[in-house]
Parts: structure tokens; C-alpha cells; sequence
């Protein structure tokens, strides 16, 4: 997730200010009571993480591996809010069938799950799962990031450290199986919760000394989490090994590919290499897991914004060879590149949807059959991009055209679809992209000006950047 703004869900056992002198002392006392052997708080935890959370509703049968197109919830999402404004939203996923919806176990809207070695806090992750099973969703957790002392920090409730520096570091590789532990935990806790992604963009896994990937350390760390899950339930997805791939300037020759580039620039080879060690030494794998954007690690957007999709469908394909078709999942993708304070606001809406639209079209040929999009929502206030509007009153809540444009395209296009080749009339080839199946067409007009376009033997106008479906 370098690609965009991190948040924690921090502060939900921070003290308040005590009033009077007896009110600090009664505040000692109990401190004094919630405290583990090595003298670390453990207020407001417990030690049955494990015991099931709720009602969950546990499909039969096995899992299918591939989910679909759905979203990423962040720190502020629908969980919380104007309760008016968090039941549309609500309703308006399980109109769509819920959509599948990931959550990070630590970080991103969730508190730190275990302060103290075998205590446990899961309040804000409760809450998250409670928001996708009342929206008919699929939840998914991406099991990062990890608790301080798993990786050289400070114990206790109320002592994590939310710095991004903090939140980025991985566990050290003598509490790889404390977190393949954690792991397990969570998957009794939420025993509707069929599939897992193990780890965040190799956060912390860096080889200083060689300038490369800890790929030998990942995918340690990917092992044991992957057979943990797997006592618990033989039917559990896993999938990993959640890379950016990233790509830079086809001019650059530090750290290029040689053999992948395109307009779009050349891969890292970097990247290349720790895909292709984890892809060789995993214990196994459901599904394979991927993210990254359409532009350079430089921002470059080449040719241009949508030529710059195609990176996303030759990814696609490159991965798909070298898993012999496992099921591929994007678990972040950008076409938009952020700004210094990593927001993206500057391209207009119909732009933003229209580019947005071809890098789905782009994914899906390249094999994908589960994409999530990062929900960039705010707390409140105007919202680019975003999946609806902020729920922080009653008037929130409501949908906005990005979520139009995925619902709609996860409804046309699920797992397994059969798509067809449709005519498009000569000059209109370099200035649409079309994706199309027996019963549906989307035409995407990549122009800043409208056209008169011919696809699929029918003609119609289309504004600019226009994002049209066509029956068939």
C-alpha cells in the first residue's frame, strides 16, 4: 500500500484526562490490576481472541478461490457514522449482492489485535466484519501488519507505535510463528472469514545489504501462516505473496527488465526475482495475489493514461504463465497518480471513471478474477473517487459513480466469464476500449471530446469520456 495514504485505527485505549486527585489515584489502582507478568497494560484486552465473534453465517461447501470485483475498507469506512448514513450504505451493498470487502488486520480502521502476547483487542476488527456480514459481503483479511512485540517494540496496551515506520516493519523471524499464531487466532474468531491474503507489499522485508527483496524471509513467514491456516480448516484460501509490481522508465537501465517492458515502461526486476522465489519455495497457494499501478514508480503515465493500462493486462499474463493459471487477485490497482500529500484530485470525475474503467477492462484481460479497489474515503467533506459519500451525517452515505461503475462491472463480468471479440469500426479502434460477452458490452470513450462511435454492429454518440453498456 505505498501507494497511497496509510491509516491506523490507534486511540481507542488511550486515557482521557482524569479529573481530581482521587479520580487518579482510583485510575493507579485499576491500572495496577490490568497488568501482565513482564508489567505491560493489559487494559482492555482478553485472552479468549479465539472464541467466535457473533453469528457468523458459515457458507457450505468449499470456497471458491476467485471473489470477484469488490473494495478495501480504510481507516474511515461505513462502520461507523450517522447510523441513517451507514444503513444506506448497507443496503445499498446488499442490493449488489454485498460485494467482497477486505480488511487489514492491524492498521487501516483495525487496533492493534494483541498488545500483550495472548491478549487480545479485536473491538475495531468486530466491527468491521459485523459492517461486511450486514452487507452481504464477502470478507477477506489481509493478515498485516503485526503487534510491537513481534518485532523489537514495546508491549501493552496503549504502547503501540502507529509511525509509519512502526507499522511497516515485519516481525522479526523468530516471531514468524507467533504471527502464523495470530493467524490461526483470527480464523477461529471469524470462522466466516474463507480466504486470507498473508502480508502487505513485502512491508519491512527489504535485504539492505544486497538492495533487493527479503523474499527468503517472506516467504518463511508466508509458509508457516499458510500451514497453520490450514490445520485450522483444509478449505481456508491463502494467498500471497501480495508484491507491488512495480515498473519504471523504459529508459532506465538500474534494476529494468530486460525482457518485460512495453510502452507502458520496463518491470523491476527486483520485484521479478522475489515473485519468482516465492512463487518456487511456497508451501502452496489458492490464489495469487498482486498489486501495483498502471504508471511508473516515477509517476510517469506512458504513452498516456490509457496506454498506461496495458501494463495491468501483460502483468496479468506474466504472472498467469508462471502459476499455471492460479487464480490472480488485485489486491490494490491505481491509474491515477497521487499527489505530495498522496490525495487524487486532480482529474476530473468523468476522467477519473473513464481511465478507471479501462484499467478494469485492461485487468480482465490479463486474466484477473478478483480486483479490489481502495476506497480513498474521507471523514468528511467532498470525496473524489470515492465509493459514497462520507457517513459522518445523515445526509451520507450515499452512492457515488466510482461504486456505479464497479458494482455494475463486477455484476457483467464475475469469476469465469466467457468473454467475446465484437466489432469496432476502424477509426474508432485507437479511441475506445471495449470489453464484451455474449450479453454485455462496455465501450469506454478515451477521448476529452464526444464521438460518434460503431461497436458491436450498433452506432451511438458518447460524450467525452464516456462509459457506456450496451446490451447485446
Amino acid at each position: 500500500m505505498r501507494r497511497h495514504g496509510w491509516y491506523t485505527g490507534a486511540g481507542r485505549w488511550r486515557l482521557t484526562a482524569l479529573l481530581g486527585v482521587a479520580a487518579t489515584a482510583l485510575a493507579l489502582v485499576v491500572a495496577l490490576t490490568h497488568l501482565s507478568g513482564d508489567g505491560a497494560s493489559t487494559a482492555g484486552t482478553s485472552r479468549d481472541g479465539d472464541k467466535v465473534h457473533g453469528t457468523p453465517s458459515v457458507p457450505s461447501g468449499r470456497p471458491e478461490p476467485s471473489l470477484g470485483w469488490g473494495f478495501t475498507h480504510t481507516q474511515y469506512s461505513a462502520d461507523v457514522g450517522s447510523g441513517t448514513a451507514t444503513q444506506r450504505v448497507e443496503r445499498s451493498l446488499a442490493r449488489d449482492g454485498g460485494l467482497p470487502q477486505v480488511q487489514a488486520l492491524m492498521g487501516w480502521g483495525a487496533d492493534n489485535p494483541e498488545p500483550v502476547r495472548g491478549r487480545y483487542d479485536f473491538g475495531a476488527m468486530d466491527r468491521r466484519i459485523d459492517f461486511v456480514r450486514g452487507s452481504g459481503g464477502t470478507p477477506v483479511v489481509t493478515l498485516c501488519c503485526s503487534p510491537d512485540w513481534m518485532k523489537g517494540g514495546r508491549p501493552g496496551a496503549g504502547n503501540t507505535d502507529w509511525s509509519r515506520t512502526a507499522l511497516e516493519t515485519a516481525p522479526t523471524p523468530d516471531h514468524y510463528q507467533d504471527f502464523a499464531d495470530l493467524a490461526v487466532t483470527v480464523a477461529r474468531r471469524y470462522p466466516d472469514v474463507r480466504h486470507f491474503i498473508v502480508w502487505n507489499e513485502f512491508k519491512g522485508f527489504w535485504n539492505n545489504a544486497e538492495g533487493r527483496w527479503d523474499y527468503e524471509g517472506y516467504t518463511a513467514m508466508y509458509n508457516l501462516v499458510y500451514k497453520a491456516l490450514k490445520k485450522v480448516g483444509k478449505d481456508i484460501m491463502v494467498g500471497g505473496p501480495y508484491l507491488g509490481m512495480d515498473s519504471v522508465d523504459p529508459r532506465q537501465k538500474e534494476n529494468a527488465s530486460a525482457t518485460f517492458r512495453g510502452p507502458w515502461g520496463a518491470m523491476d526486476q527486483r520485484v521479478l526475482d522475489a515473485f519468482d522465489y516465492w512463487n518456487r519455495h511456497k508451501a502452496g497457494a489458492d490464489f495469487v495475489v498482486v498489486d501495483g499501478s498502471s504508471y511508473t514508480d516515477t509517476d510517469e503515465l506512458l504513452p498516456d493514461e490509457f496506454g498506461a493500462t496495458d501494463k495491468l493486462t501483460a502483468v496479468g499474463q506474466w504472472v498467469r504463465r508462471r502459476t499455471h493459471g492460479l487464480p490472480l487477485w488485485w489486491a490494490e490497482y491505481y491509474v491515477e497518480p497521487a499527489d505530495a500529500r498522496d490525495d487524487r484530485k486532480g482529474w476530473s470525475e468523468a476522467r477519473r471513471l473513464a481511465v478507471h474503467a479501462a484499467g478494469l477492462i485492461a485487468m480482465a484481460r490479463g486474466g484477473t478474477d478478483s480486483g479490489f479497489y481502495w476506497n480513498p474515503e474521507e471523514k468528511t467533506g467532498r470525496c473524489p473517487g470515492c465509493l459514497w459519500s462520507p457517513t459522518d451525517s445523515a445526509q451520507g452515505g450515499r452512492t457515488l459513480p466510482m461504486y456505479g461503475l464497479l458494482s455494475r462491472f463486477g455484476r457483467a463480468f464475475p469469476p469465469g466469464t466467457r468473454y467475446e471479440t465484437v466489432s469496432v469500426a476502424p477509426d474508432d479502434v485507437p479511441n475506445v476500449r471495449v470489453l464484451a460477452t455474449a450479453k454485455t458490452v462496455l465501450v469506454v470513450n478515451t477521448l476529452d471530446r464526444a464521438i460518434s462511435a460503431q461497436v458491436a454492429g450498433k452506432r451511438f454518440p458518447m460524450a467525452a469520456y464516456e462509459v457506456k453498456w450496451l446490451d447485446r
